[in-house]
């Protein structure tokens, strides 16, 4: 009853409906006024066409049914995390009514990005045999956030092409986009020979293996045949290598300036979340405890970890974060002050380089914190005294300047020459 309803409204504020009203009405004019077997068929033959439009209006293109997949690279998106700039497949199977003969259809798709940016997609396509369709494309590529996607729309005409029937239906489609990341083979400050070392940082070395046993990881050429793990290479079928624990370096938070007053240009933001991100990896990778906070609207963190879980929790609160921040950096500090552990490093990704910055580094060094700065923008437009590589020099703080990510493991790799 519902069903007929809603198609009731829906057909008395269509125009076609009252195209279709007219005809049927000159056709009663014309058997009341002529009479006779041609009106008479005339109008028998128009009974029969409006039955056939009601029916498409209450079991046609609304009655459609839908389940949406989507893929990255042949493997299904929900079994892998899609990082930003890849291209997901998406693949739409329709089913339609049995009993109502659609000769084609026509699909609106619309994916909404968590910021309100939205990408539409239209295709026709035609029903197989058993009333099946299958609708697939590719979306362009795709910024770090959370997706989802829209009622989807479809339309279709009787097979008379005389009136257009429309339908929505909502099969599940969400997921969402890591930041980008580049690869970072080393860096310096986590390396016994660094000329940032001081007696804070006098228990850096390069991490040493020990004899104990953590876990078993993927082969890596050059490997010994000593660290070949046979019961899991038997298991598998490919190759895995024993992993051993590391000798303990200190401690790393990493700050995220999210302040909206700092990041003019958009670009400039998606340039320190993805330095974040990048950093976050290493650490994963180097199994250094590592945390995040967050100085956004709202003070945001996570401890100091070697938990890969907690890790991931990281990185989506990195997914769709946007600068909104306000007020006073070292108010939000203390607010998580429980955050930042004595001797540990206190990373800050910011675009300041002036006494606000240096306010938060001297408070990370009054808390027994060894400060290290990546300044995220160009210096040309920066007053000479006030350029990050300057102020390290008088602060005796250690720093990097990135305008791209490109350069991120070169500059951890060297620093300032």
């Amino acid at each position: 009853m519902r069903v007929m309803m809603s198609a009731l409204k829906s057909g008395l504020a269509s125009r076609n409906f009252w195209k279709a009203a007219s005809l049927w009405f000159i056709c009663l004019l014309y058997v009341l006024f002529q009479g006779g077997k041609t009106s008479f068929m005339l109008f028998t033959m128009i009974n029969v066409l409006a039955l056939y439009w009601f029916i498409c209006s209450l079991a046609g293109v609304k009655q459609v049914r839908a389940e949406r997949s989507l893929s990255l690279n042949g493997e299904l998106a929900g079994k892998q995390a899609i990082q930003a700039g890849s291209q997901v497949e998406v693949k739409l199977r329709l089913q339609l009514p049995t009993f109502v003969i659609t000769p084609y259809l026509i699909v609106n798709e619309q994916l909404q990005r968590h910021n309100g940016d939205s990408w539409k997609y239209e295709d026709s396509i035609v029903p197989r045999v058993g009333s099946h369709a299958e609708l697939v494309y590719q979306t362009p590529p795709l910024e770090r956030g959370k997706y989802s996607f829209r009622a989807t729309e479809c339309r279709s005409k009787d097979i008379f092409g005389l009136l257009e029937h429309e339908g929505t239906f909502q099969p599940e489609g969400e997921f969402y986009v890591l930041p980008r990341t580049i690869f970072i083979p080393r860096w310096q400050l986590f390396s016994r020979n660094s000329r940032y070392s001081g007696p804070e940082t006098t228990i850096l070395q390069s991490r040493r293996e020990t004899t104990q046993i953590n876990g078993v990881r993927d082969y890596i050429y050059g490997d010994r045949i000593s660290r070949i793990h046979w019961n899991a290479t038997a298991k598998t079928g490919s190759w895995k290598s024993k992993e051993f624990e590391r000798e303990s370096i200190p401690k790393t938070m990493i700050i995220l300036d999210a302040h909206a007053a700092n990041y003019v240009e958009r670009d400039r933001f998606e340039l320190a979340v993805s330095t974040v991100a990048s950093l976050l990896e290493f650490g994963g990778r180097e199994r250094i405890n590592m945390g995040l906070c967050i100085l956004g609207r709202e003070v945001w963190g996570s401890a100091p970890t070697e938990s890969q879980f907690e890790r991931q929790q990281m990185l989506h609160q990195l997914v769709d974060i946007s600068p909104e921040g306000t007020g006073d950096y070292k108010a939000q500090l203390e607010q998580r002050k429980e955050l930042f552990p004595s001797g540990a490093f206190f990373i800050i990704v910011t675009p300041l380089a002036d006494e606000l910055l240096f306010d938060m580094l001297r408070w990370a060094k009054r808390s027994q914190m060894i400060p290290f700065h990546i300044h995220i923008g160009s210096a040309r437009n920066v007053d000479s005294r006030t350029r990050p590589g300057s102020l390290y020099n008088r602060q005796e703080i250690a720093g990097i300047q990135l305008s791209s990510l490109t350069d991120l493991p070169v500059l951890l790799g060297g620093g300032y020459g």
